[in-house]
């Protein structure tokens, strides 16, 4: 098949900033099942993101790939690792607006693509730029403005940050298409899920099937879920890597603002510098980043 060029297009700016918007408002949305426990949150993301999922690549007619996958040991255990660590990911996230840390959640998403960098650097022996070596170090340097002033690291944005991290680095090696390996990963991830929600009812603790709005909430999470990441890998394909770079921000800084203006987070003094400190980061990154897709 012939490769995609290497150009923006009007479609694939859609896609892309319609899934950063739609991740962006998601906080408003687990914030409404703030009162149940994060993993039956999650086990009902991961239920009903397989309809939607399925009915996408039945429409597409994309089910061969995946029959294939479901066959292969291999990608089976690849699926695996992918699977366990988004549903990592999506529990920490789901805790984090459940119990008044959004900007921890934000802080997270802010760092990610830093630590992707790194990540190349060490596992990919991919080589740093100086630009990409100061703003690593300002994020570093941000962390531990914060881990000294509340006492702790922020473990929920480190959480995100390399559960997502890492989540992105080995989703690049899983050979199938990204509908077909998120596909993969829920399908993996529903009898475990079943299982836990299947607990929840006989010791009485679920919330599905009691308050209506409750129910209507949790099979709304399938679409919040599948949705936006579908969207997203649609959009990718269509816009270069510097775009996707610099889009990438529209979530976290959503999910900022949300945090302060409507859940009414704290952003003490200690948050007044290191959110500066990584902004500042991210915008040697970004020019760091455009600069070397030119050079290309």
């Amino acid at each position: 098949m012939p490769q995609p060029e290497n150009k923006d297009t009007p479609q694939g700016l859609a896609f892309a900033v319609s899934a950063y918007l739609m991740w962006g408002f998601l906080p408003l949305y687990m914030k409404a099942l703030a009162h149940m426990p994060a993993a039956e949150v999650v086990a009902h993301r991961v239920i009903w993101s397989v309809p939607v999922a399925g009915a996408l690549l039945i429409i597409l007619r994309r089910t061969r790939d995946l029959r294939a996958a479901l066959t292969s040991p291999r990608v089976l255990m690849m699926g695996a690792v992918t699977a366990a660590l988004i549903s990592v990911n999506w529990g920490i996230y789901v805790w984090s607006i459940a119990t008044g840390h959004a900007l921890d959640a934000a802080l997270g998403y802010y760092i990610n693509p830093l630590f992707s960098v790194m990540l190349g650097a060490v596992l990919l022996g991919e080589r740093l730029s100086p630009a990409q070596l100061v703003a690593i170090g300002l994020a570093a340097l941000a962390v531990l403005v914060l881990a000294l002033d509340a006492g702790r690291l922020p473990w929920a944005a480190i959480g995100l940050t390399l559960s997502w991290g890492f989540y992105a680095f080995f989703k690049k090696s899983l050979p199938v298409g990204p509908n077909q390996g998120f596909m993969l990963e829920v399908l993996i991830l529903t009898p475990p899920a079943l299982a836990y929600l299947a607990y929840l009812t006989v010791t009485g603790g679920a919330h599905f099937g009691g308050d209506f709005s409750d129910t209507a909430l949790l099979l709304g999470c399938g679409v919040v879920t599948a949705v936006p990441l579908i969207t997203y890998a649609n959009g990718a394909k269509l816009l270069r890597l510097s775009t996707i770079g610099i889009l990438q921000y529209i979530a976290p800084t959503m999910i900022f603002l949300a945090a302060v203006f409507v859940f009414g987070e704290e952003f003490g003094r200690a948050r007044m510098i290191a959110f500066p400190m990584i902004w500042l980061a991210l915008v040697i990154y970004s020019v760091s980043l455009l600069r070397q897709m030119r050079r290309a």
